[in-house]
């Protein structure tokens, strides 16, 4: 937490906030949140002055167009944005504050202080993302099936740790991933070459559809997520498998069980998505 979806709609959520202000100033209280090469002296200097042009969005990183810069933030884990009057007092876990010429300020909070930031030079934003060698975005304009269906035959290794590692598609985490192999009925550890192309087609279609209907959703509300104006998402309403331990399917009525794949802990219908496939 959180996915494509949950930052999705916090980047919608600063867009109306904060889009076109101008940031005056920077405090930083938890410097490792700045990413080399910057110190954070040097990443609040290049910040004064700057104005938010617009707010994109490349897989789970946010990225605020700025004048000269990129401002690109990771949450990771737990972290949050949120807007405040100048000199609010301050929530737990704030490291950074964005002071705005408006006398409002855009605050970070990360319990788990595994976010990071770091700028690049505006020009050389996409070159950036380009060197991570992400996959592309899960909408049809660039998520292609037959490039999707070429990919999965080059990968022995099981289908779930190979939709989590951004390569193929960009966006999925371990809560979206469950449910489109459920969605698809496919077992989590199956060989990513092994998928019939009937599967493969089932799991493309249920990235695309799972990933846009969570988005209009605001995301699922797991653990302490919320969007900027501080409320859940709803999609966690809608999980079939995820955090269903011992719950009966809803498609079957056989118990949901839990595993370890790749050491993160996999949701899975044991009759619905079959070791060895769909017959």
């Amino acid at each position: 937490m959180p996915e494509l979806p949950e930052v999705e709609t916090v980047r919608r959520g600063l867009v109306k906030a904060v889009k076109d202000a101008t940031i005056v100033g920077v405090t930083i209280y938890w410097e490792r949140i700045i990413m080399p090469p910057f110190s954070k002296e040097q990443f609040a200097k290049c910040l004064i002055n700057e104005t938010i042009h617009d707010i994109h969005r490349r897989g789970k990183y946010l990225i605020f167009i700025l004048d000269h810069w990129a401002l690109i933030s990771h949450l990771r884990m737990e972290g949050k944005y949120s807007v405040t009057k100048a000199g609010a007092p301050l929530e737990p876990h704030t490291h950074l504050i964005f002071h705005l010429a408006d006398k409002r300020e855009l605050r970070y909070q990360d319990v788990r202080k595994f976010g990071r930031m770091t700028l690049v030079p505006l020009p050389k934003v996409w070159d950036y993302f380009g060197k991570k060698n992400l996959g592309p975005e899960p909408i049809p304009e660039f998520f292609k099936l037959e490039e999707f269906k070429e990919q999965l035959k080059k990968h022995q290794g099981a289908i779930k740790p190979l939709l989590l590692n951004q390569k193929i598609v960009a966006g999925l985490g371990n809560i979206y991933t469950d449910e489109v192999l459920f969605q698809a009925r496919i077992y989590p550890e199956r060989p990513a070459n092994s998928l019939s192309s009937k599967e493969v087609t089932a799991l493309y279609q249920a990235i695309i559809a799972i990933l846009k209907d969570a988005i209009a959703k605001g995301g699922s509300t797991v653990r302490t997520y919320k969007n900027m104006i501080g409320a859940d998402g709803t999609y966690q309403n809608e999980l079939k498998v995820y955090g269903r331990t011992g719950l009966p399917c809803v498609r079957c009525g056989a118990l949901i069980e839990k595993i370890k794949v790749n050491q993160r802990g996999t949701h899975f219908c044991p009759v619905c998505q079959p070791k060895e496939g769909q017959k």
